[in-house]
Formats: C-alpha cells, sequence, structure tokens
C-alpha cells in the first residue's frame, strides 16, 4: 500500500517524507493508524507549482493554498484526514512528528535534515491513514556519516551556534547586502548539506521561500 501512496504523491508533485504509527501522547487526529509526511517532490515541484490557479491569481499564501487543495481532495478520494502545517496556532507538532518518523533528525544546526531532502526538508502536509500500513526501516541519520559538518559554518552572520537560531540576524543579513545570495538562492547553510545539493531544488522556489520569510 505504501508504494501505491508514493505514486499518487509522485502524480501530484509531492513526496512521503517518512511516516510512523502514533501513540496517543503524539497529538496525531484520532483514530490514525499511520499518519505520512509530505514534501515537495523535487525538483519537478516548482515548475509544476508555477502553472497552477494559485500561483497565478496574485491572491496571498500561494503554496498553502495549492497545498490545501490539492492534499485535501487526496486525503478525501482514501479516507484520510488532511493535515497541515500552517493556519494556526495552534499549530501541528510537524517537528514532533518528523523525529518520529526515523528519516529526519535533528541536524547540529538544529535544523530538521532528511534522509534524501537533506536540510531543504520542508513540509506541505500530512496523511491520517485510519490503516496501519508497513512502514520500511529508515535509513541512517545523514549527519552521522558527514565528517565536515559544513552547515556549521556556512551562514554569513553565524545564526546557527548548535543551539539557537538568530532569526533577527537572519533577517537582517538577508534584506541587507546579502554576500552569501541566501535571499536569492536560499539559506547558505541549507545549501552547504552535502545531501541538500544533490536535491535539484530551483533557485527560484528557495527564493519565493525567503520573500515569505521575510515579508517581502
Amino acid at each position: 500500500m505504501l508504494a501505491a501512496l508514493e505514486q499518487a504523491a509522485a502524480a501530484r508533485h509531492l513526496t512521503v517524507l517518512g511516516g510512523f504509527h502514533p501513540e496517543p501522547s503524539d497529538g496525531a487526529p484520532p483514530g490514525c493508524g499511520t499518519l505520512l509526511l509530505l514534501g515537495p517532490d523535487e525538483p519537478a515541484f516548482w515548475p509544476a507549482f508555477r502553472d497552477t490557479p494559485e500561483a497565478r491569481d496574485g491572491a496571498a499564501h500561494p503554496m498553502d493554498r495549492w497545498s490545501r487543495r490539492v492534499i485535501g481532495d487526496w486525503a478525501a478520494q482514501i479516507g484520510a484526514t488532511p493535515v497541515f502545517p500552517f493556519g494556526g496556532p495552534p499549530y501541528a507538532p510537524f517537528f514532533r512528528w518528523a523525529t518520529r518518523s526515523g528519516r529526519i533528525h535533528a541536524s547540529p544546526i538544529m535544523l530538521l535534515v532528511h534522509d534524501r531532502a537533506g536540510l531543504f526538508v520542508s513540509f506541505r502536509g500530512a496523511l491520517a491513514l485510519p490503516r496501519r500500513i508497513d512502514l520500511p526501516a529508515p535509513p541512517p541519520n545523514p549527519c552521522d556519516s558527514c565528517i565536515d559538518r559544513p552547515c556549521r559554518t556556512a551562514c554569513p552572520v553565524d545564526a546557527f551556534d548548535g543551539t539557537a537560531y538568530d532569526v533577527a540576524g537572519c533577517k537582517a543579513h538577508i534584506t541587507g547586502p546579502d554576500t552569501a545570495a541566501c535571499r536569492s538562492r536560499g539559506c547558505a547553510a541549507r545549501r552547504a548539506c552535502p545531501v541538500s545539493a544533490r536535491l535539484g531544488r530551483h533557485d527560484a522556489q528557495s527564493a519565493f521561500h525567503m520573500a515569505s520569510f521575510t515579508g517581502g
């Protein structure tokens, strides 16, 4: 069943980033037997998204609206409950769910890292399935075999110290001279991750998210 869901996700330019079988303390929707985390299927996602009605209508929050439509319709077709990382408060505990999957971990700079998406991992939503489906054993944490850990030194303003994130310093750099091209190409620390570098994410997609982050 997982393979069929992965194919259905790819048809929607999404990918299954991981999943787990929730316990009551996980905060999943009632009756959830399996929760699957969904993210953009890179690098195909961005070109496909640009041609959607949400991306073209000029209204606010186009990607969130696209996610609600696409994941919501899919969930209705298969009898699942859609959950989204936006629209709160309250917000669904996606950070906790990510680490519960075993495929997503806290990196040395405390941003989440995925075995395939690296530090560019992001969530468009989740499917709470009523059935408990078999899930494969997760691969190793990619940071465990990363000797140099370039993410720790790539930020031009040292916004990450391994325990906290200097949001103000980050935004000041992005909206200022931006010597590392974080605004146009995406966070330098995320780009420095060797796994992220192999993903093929479009710079325009990273610029879109950076504009949302800074409100400009």
